[in-house]
């Protein structure tokens, strides 16, 4: 089964299209590297829950969109090898500049995810 490195981050909805620019950047770098597929995507329909939510996850502020993103990979140890290439890449550490990112990457979150199910 694959595996899914999966993302969650605030974005200004005045630099959606400068996050855009960049996820593509980045994408193609993984991708290039041996990612399968990287996917980018923009709330729609995700409300502040009573406990929890997408909103609440990240502190989002009014004027900010959740962001949902995703990198599947062949295996873990597929992805681990393809990240650490992704890491050393220069092309992705000019863009990971934190005074520069479109975002609040304090506010950011990630994971590592096992397949279970896959139709």
């Amino acid at each position: 089964m694959s595996y899914v490195d999966g993302f969650v981050v605030p974005v200004p909805k005045g630099k959606l299209a400068e996050y855009r620019k960049l996820a593509r950047k980045a994408g193609k770098i993984w991708i290039e590297h041996g990612a399968l597929q990287f996917v980018e995507n923009v709330a729609d329909d995700v409300k502040p829950g009573k406990w929890t939510s997408f909103p609440q996850s990240v502190k989002l502020k009014p004027d900010e969109v959740v962001m949902f993103s995703y990198i599947v990979f062949a295996s873990r140890r597929a992805r681990d090898a393809v990240n650490k290439k992704v890491m050393a890449d220069p092309r992705l550490a000019a863009m990971m500049d934190p005074k520069s990112m479109p975002f609040d990457g304090k506010r950011m979150f990630w994971g590592g995810f096992k397949t279970i199910v896959k139709l």
